[in-house]
């Protein structure tokens, strides 16, 4: 796959990007918003001195609450080579990063493949996917060899609400492939306490964020992936973070945080399913300022 005709994520829109802007808005050098350790990722994530993420700018997906919008919509970053991106990379590890952790960059994989080819032969630590989940297992293939830990949303079961607030009817269609073609190729979570607490050497994690007035959905996808992956292959990550950002004010019915009452059943249902393995949040997650600043840091 290229950016002469571009099927690198499930839209497949064809688009030559070297002279034209397909549906993520994004030409072919990466554009990075901010590039910096970052403490707010799952605690095996983090760890204590943070993780090295790099934020990419523009989605492959629209949904309408989305916490970094500025980037995902509205183009905030600036655009780089891969060799620079390959020497960011490297100076997230020399902060002390405990991983380098790639935040929505399926739009710029080849380029993104072409900075780690540059520079993995001095990466000591893992490389994670970040992504939300809306993904081809074509491209998950050619990320075979570079990438060691995947962190892929799960939004949707349904069809209807994946259109509605993602653009994106096929969501769960594509992500109910991708994430097993993640789990394969990864296998197993390991976790280590070489430094003393859990740090993920390699594994997935799958987060889903729990949707105000939609815990139907979030316990219809919790059962499939009962049902679907198999048992201690993943990790799950419930979020609570949820909060009305962007263009949620055109949705009444989610432009509002969820319930306390909302959240628990959602995780007293994963117990129930026995998904206790992994993460839940604090209500407290749902502020604002856990956003970081789109600011060029580190870029």
């Amino acid at each position: 796959m290229n950016y002469s005709s571009c099927e690198l994520c499930p839209r497949r829109c064809l688009a030559d990007r070297q002279t034209s802007l397909g549906f993520c808005r994004c030409g072919v050098l990466p554009k990075v918003a901010r590039a910096a350790l970052h403490l707010w990722e799952e605690p095996c994530i983090s760890g204590r001195r943070g993780s090295g993420t790099v934020f990419f700018s523009g989605c492959t997906l629209k949904c309408c609450f989305c916490q970094n919008y500025a980037i995902s919509s509205e183009g905030v970053g600036k655009e780089i080579t891969p060799r620079r991106l390959g020497d960011i990379f490297l100076e997230l590890e020399e902060k002390g990063a405990h991983n380098i952790n790639l935040v929505t960059p399926t739009q710029y994989l080849p380029s993104i493949l072409s900075a780690l080819d540059l520079v993995r032969h001095r990466l000591t630590v893992p490389v994670v996917y970040n992504c939300g989940g809306y993904e081809r297992t074509e491209t998950i293939q050619m990320l075979d060899g570079y990438v060691d830990i995947y962190l892929p949303d799960l939004k949707y079961r349904s069809s209807s609400l994946s259109a509605r607030y993602s653009a994106a009817p096929d969501y769960f269609l594509c992500a109910s492939q991708a994430i097993p073609a993640m789990i394969r190729q990864v296998g197993a979570p390991v976790i280590s306490e070489k430094e003393g607490y859990p740090l993920m050497e390699r594994g997935v994690i799958i987060r889903h964020m729990v949707l105000p007035g939609q815990k139907e959905d979030s316990k219809a996808l919790l059962s499939w992936v009962r049902d679907a992956l198999p048992q201690g292959s993943f990790l799950i990550s419930i979020l609570s973070q949820y909060t009305p950002f962007f263009r949620s004010g055109e949705f009444p019915e989610i432009n509002r945080r969820i319930t306390t009452y909302e959240y628990q059943q959602v995780v007293d249902y994963a117990v129930e399913l026995g998904l206790t393995e992994g993460f839940m949040q604090k209500k407290s997650s749902a502020r604002e300022e856990y956003t970081p600043p789109f600011d060029l840091e580190g870029v």
